[in-house]
């Protein structure tokens, strides 16, 4: 469809930081909702190499017509420094993926990773407090996750990594944020938890290796994905054949798109 989407001296611009910058899909997403929605806005790529990231924030602060960034890698620890103000999900997780400009010129930042996959869990309608959860991985988007299901009261969190170092640093980080919260590291291993979260980026190429075997999966559990291209990963697969419920890794990104946009000002709804 032939874009309609005019540009003037009174557009906000918006941007997604990153280097490199040709993989970013967060212009091709805000644009078609701005101009939907009817908002005189507009997101560009800014490719921004870590060495020009101090003087390209300096710049982007005194352009009053500038509102905010979707921030992707390799920014989103380095950019903390220029945040004025950070939310407790960004401070938890150590870590931005948006920051927005307020009327002051204050720069506002915050994570939505992990609320963003509790909220399309919930928007599902599936159960997030006082369940018990199983979480495979321990990187970013998994770091993120953990502390968001702790917020919600999940009754007890597994937490199991490759790399077990990181699964308990993760694992004492979360009890310290949310100390009423059992937090466990545990093996690759989902009996006994009613949801089982794949948060690693195996399922990303159909010659991964799978997460977790799925011979351990029971009918009643739910198996929750991140990864959202491929839409049916392996394991989503795996778990549908043995007769678990599944869900998707998409509702996680949808639901950020709403978070960032409500920082940028605007409300848009989930596309269906």
């Amino acid at each position: 469809m032939q874009s309609t989407l005019t540009i003037s001296g009174k557009t906000r611009v918006f941007g997604c930081i990153s280097d490199p910058i040709s993989h970013v899909r967060a212009p091709s997403v805000f644009n078609p909702l701005f101009e939907k929605h009817g908002v005189d806005a507009v997101m560009v790529p800014l490719h921004v190499p870590p060495e020009g990231l101090d003087t390209a924030i300096a710049g982007l602060r005194a352009m009053a017509n500038f509102g905010g960034m979707a921030v992707t890698l390799p920014h989103k620890l380095a950019i903390m420094k220029h945040c004025d103000e950070i939310g407790r999900q960004g401070q938890l997780v150590g870590a931005v993926n948006f920051v927005a400009f307020d009327a002051q010129r204050r720069l506002i930042g915050d994570n939505c990773d992990g609320s963003g996959f509790v909220n399309g869990m919930l928007a599902a309608g599936y159960a997030v407090k006082g369940t018990e959860a199983l979480m495979v991985g321990a990187g970013g988007a998994a770091r993120a996750i953990a502390f968001s299901l702790a917020d919600s009261g999940v009754k007890r969190l597994g937490i199991a990594n490759r790399t077990e170092a990181k699964a308990v640093e993760l694992a004492d980080a979360v009890r310290a944020a949310y100390p009423n919260v059992p937090v466990e590291v545990c093996a690759v291993d989902p009996r006994g938890f009613e949801t089982v979260i794949n948060a690693t980026s195996l399922g990303l190429n159909e010659a991964d290796s799978l997460p977790l075997d799925p011979a351990l999966l029971a009918p009643a559990q739910l198996m929750a994905e991140v990864i959202m291209n491929p839409v049916d990963t392996p394991i989503l697969r795996a778990a549908t054949a043995k007769g678990c419920r599944i869900h998707y890794g998409r509702p996680m990104f949808d639901h950020q798109v709403t978070i960032i946009a409500k920082l940028f000002g605007y409300d848009f709804p989930i596309e269906k």
